[in-house]
């Protein structure tokens, strides 16, 4: 039997976060990503969000072994793991059994002081460049709800604890797509 495996779309759609050997593209069906405010952090969440049947987002699939998902989870505190229910797409076994992780709605706030790390987002924005190339990272932007939440620039200090070193083109890459849609930077 295989193990079973997770979803990822948002930083553990970067490699260099995670220890999960032979990560694969994937696609979860009937979700979005939205930045969502939790009163367990001090900033905003990129978290999966039920949507239409039509909409996707892509992502990563990889395997968690033995299914000891307790490393996971407690990375993923904060968020509810949630059977996919055949709603990945995959070039894998078409049998394992998938979970995605997001935060509870009951957990979400409307208002509040927290921001999106830009630090965190640098991280989101080199997985998506790394796996999917450009066209990837503007499907990220066009996918993810949330974006009039203001971003807080801390690259020269990041608070994100798996922050990353982007190269100049991969910053450029993320700046670009913040004029774009018009993101408030403080």
């Amino acid at each position: 039997m295989s193990d079973p495996h997770f979803f990822g779309y948002g930083s553990l759609v970067n490699t260099a976060t995670h220890i999960y050997p032979n990560a694969q593209k994937a696609a979860l069906t009937g979700w979005r990503r939205a930045w969502v405010r939790s009163d367990q952090y001090d900033m905003v969440l990129l978290s999966a969000v039920p949507a239409a049947p039509s909409s996707k987002i892509q992502g990563l699939i990889a395997a968690v072994p033995n299914a000891d998902w307790s490393a996971l989870d407690a990375r993923e505190t904060g968020y509810q793991r949630i059977l996919s229910e055949g709603k990945v797409s995959h070039e894998g076994d078409v049998t394992i059994d998938i979970a995605h992780y997001a935060v509870p709605q009951s957990d979400w706030r409307d208002a509040g002081t927290q921001t999106i790390l830009l630090s965190y987002l640098d991280v989101v924005v080199q997985g998506y460049q790394q796996q999917f190339g450009t066209d990837g990272v503007a499907a990220f932007f066009d996918t993810t709800d949330g974006w009039n939440t203001p971003i807080l620039n801390d690259r020269e200090a990041p608070r994100y604890q798996r922050s990353q070193i982007l190269s100049p083109a991969e910053t450029k890459l993320v700046d670009q797509h913040l004029a774009r849609i018009a993101a408030q930077i403080i």
